[in-house]
């Protein structure tokens, strides 16, 4: 049990950081292409914002939602669930970051404090609504690592090691790679097996 907990832990402190390095190019995206729209194309503040802030979401909900979710979900109903969010948060955000700059508060300031927000936020929704139920329902079989074993599957592992340790002890002190490679494949086999 405490195993588990501790691999829970372990997964999802992962998870978070590669949510923050995915949302953190999600930023540059949106920033680089707002500044861009507007200040070098000049095109008008609010066009330019929306298209950053619609790559930036792609990006965003692709990537997390193959490495870091490793999701197999229903891809447009998930998009649905993230455009609901952003639905939500984008006229919040805008009609209050608007707000408390206008009470006296820097403008980067309440920029930063409102891509904070977003973060967390849209970390507790994608994690707990878009991709609940289906996280790592996209892991191919080869991201399945020996810490993953079942009880019985690491006995099973345990004892061809040993036997093959005796087999090679056999051949006068030589290493017989090939019982070795043999068990180890009919182990595989059996692991592939076990986990369709």
């Amino acid at each position: 049990m405490e195993d588990e907990k501790k691999k829970f832990n372990k997964e999802e402190f992962f998870r978070i950081l590669k949510f923050t390095a995915f949302s953190i190019s999600a930023g540059v995206i949106q920033f680089a292409t707002t500044s861009l729209l507007n200040e070098v194309i000049h095109l008008s503040y609010w066009p330019s914002y929306l298209i950053g802030l619609v790559l930036s979401v792609i990006w965003n909900f692709t990537f997390n939602r193959k490495f870091t979710f490793k999701s197999a979900n229903n891809v447009p109903i998930a998009m649905l669930l993230v455009l609901a969010y952003y639905c939500v948060f984008t006229p919040i955000s805008t009609f209050g970051a608007e707000a408390i700059e206008a009470s006296g508060w820097p403008g980067m300031l309440v920029t930063v404090i409102m891509m904070l927000l977003n973060f967390v936020t849209e970390f507790i929704w994608q994690r707990f609504v878009v991709f609940r139920g289906s996280i790592n329902t996209n892991v191919k079989e080869e991201e399945v690592t020996i810490s993953e074993e079942s009880k019985e599957e690491k006995a099973e592992r345990k004892q061809t090691e040993k036997k093959a340790k005796k087999e090679s002890k056999g051949q006068l002190g030589k290493i017989n790679y090939d019982v070795i490679a043999k068990e180890m494949a009919e182990l595989e086999e059996s692991r592939k097996k076990n986990i369709k």
